[in-house]
């Protein structure tokens, strides 16, 4: 086995074991490119070594997607199938588990009608509302894991000779995810148990509002009462303790629905699967967008905010350091799952409602009457830099710094 081969290995073998957590008897859904075959079939065979019952692969390719919207009929774009939807449902009323390659190009639908986006993006979201809903209320475990495709890393490393991007980008995903490290597994409880000590101090702390302070950014971000704290992991409905997203370095909770006053810039490119949104502000009063600017993708910018009247407010607060293992290789990924581990970034969308106490007991009114966010959609967007500042207000009206100049100004434990 080569060098290469066994990082592989190692990687797979720790979104099995850590990231999904398989346990013995269990179903495992994993969708992945085409493009990852070598990588799927490790997990595959990972997964039958921890004990998974059975295993389902769902291939995904581009290429087909792109041909639906380059030439099926008009009313493609609001279809999804119901058969998908429920397969879907019966797999985390289950107990199975789900593993997501997640990955798309982030020019994949340049040259499409932005409307037939919108619209089969729409469709999906109203399908798959019920199984959207056991993913934010922990049902079932579930990971999002990164693999090169092409396009992604030629676009991510387009300064390399495009014959050695895809290989720079598995040496990048390896590293960000501890998969090069002698036993990653160890590295990723150790990461935990550091990230678990962060929350603690956060939600010994209290706090009822933050104050985000930054070139084009001055946002008042209010916490509902009860709100929780998480990072690194989490445990679902069946005890298993998963990591919901591979690499992670944040810890996140929820703002209160109403509680968002100002204004607030991007500081990194936003990839609304498949399309481009970068350099773009939002303003903010009693929580609603009440105006927006986009250099680029203004138009799938205000289709995602007209989403529902949710997809205007904020559903995720999350903080991470400037100085931190993926902000300090000092490169844009284009990719929200890795650009959200590198930057503090809110959430634009629905809640978590395990993020407040007794959150997931909820009905989604009692749920809105907390202060927590419900929408058809969870898009998040990064917003750190070295040059914010946060501060934060304690439950006794003082303020105190959270954030200098992108890194913890809280003392940690």
């Amino acid at each position: 086995m080569d060098v290469f081969d066994h990082k592989l290995e190692k990687y797979a073998e720790l979104v099995v074991r850590i990231g999904v957590n398989i346990q013995p008897g269990q179903v495992l859904f994993v969708e992945s490119p085409l493009e990852a075959a070598e990588f799927t079939r490790k997990i595959v065979k990972q997964a039958y070594e921890a004990g998974a019952k059975y295993v389902q692969v769902q291939w995904d390719d581009e290429a087909v997607t792109k041909a639906r919207f380059n030439y099926a009929p008009d009313e493609s774009f609001d279809y999804y199938p119901a058969w998908t939807a429920s397969m879907m449902e019966q797999l985390a009323e289950g107990g199975g588990a789900l593993l997501n390659i997640k990955v798309p190009d982030p020019e994949l639908y340049q040259g499409i009608d932005p409307a037939k986006v919108t619209r089969a993006t729409r469709a999906t979201a109203l399908a798959r509302k019920k199984f959207q809903g056991y993913v934010r209320n922990k049902k079932f475990s579930w990971c999002l894991v990164k693999a090169p495709t092409r396009a992604w890393a030629g676009k991510v490393f387009a300064d390399l000779p495009e014959e050695e991007r895809v290989a720079a980008m598995w040496e990048t995903i390896f590293q960000m995810t501890r998969a090069d490290q002698e036993d990653p597994i160890a590295a990723w409880k150790e990461h935990i148990a550091t990230l678990t000590k962060v929350k603690t101090v956060l939600n010994e702390k209290k706090f009822r509002r933050f104050h985000y302070k930054a070139p084009g950014t001055d946002l008042l971000v209010e916490l509902p009462e009860g709100h929780v704290w998480h990072g690194g992991g989490t445990t679902d409905d069946q005890g298993v303790y998963f990591v919901a997203n591979m690499p992670t370095e944040e810890v996140y909770s929820m703002p209160h629905r109403t509680g968002v006053t100002g204004t607030v810039t991007s500081t990194k490119p936003l990839n609304l699967n498949g399309r481009l949104v970068d350099r773009f502000a939002l303003t903010f009063k009693d929580g609603l967008v009440v105006d927006f600017t986009a250099e680029v993708g203004y138009e799938y910018l205000r289709d995602l905010l007209d989403t529902d009247e949710g997809a205007r407010r904020l559903g995720e607060i999350a903080l991470v350091p400037h100085d931190s293992p993926i902000s300090n290789l000092n490169r844009v990924f284009y990719n929200t799952g890795i650009d959200e581990n590198a930057s503090c970034h809110f959430a634009l969308g629905s809640a978590y409602p395990f993020t407040i106490e007794n959150g997931t007991s909820l009905t989604q009114e009692e749920l809105l009457e907390r202060g927590g966010n419900v929408s058809l959609t969870h898009v998040d967007f990064m917003v750190g830099s070295a040059e914010l500042d946060i501060e934060g207000e304690l439950p006794d009206g003082t303020w105190e710094p959270v954030f200098r100049q992108g890194n913890w100004a809280l003392p940690m434990k």
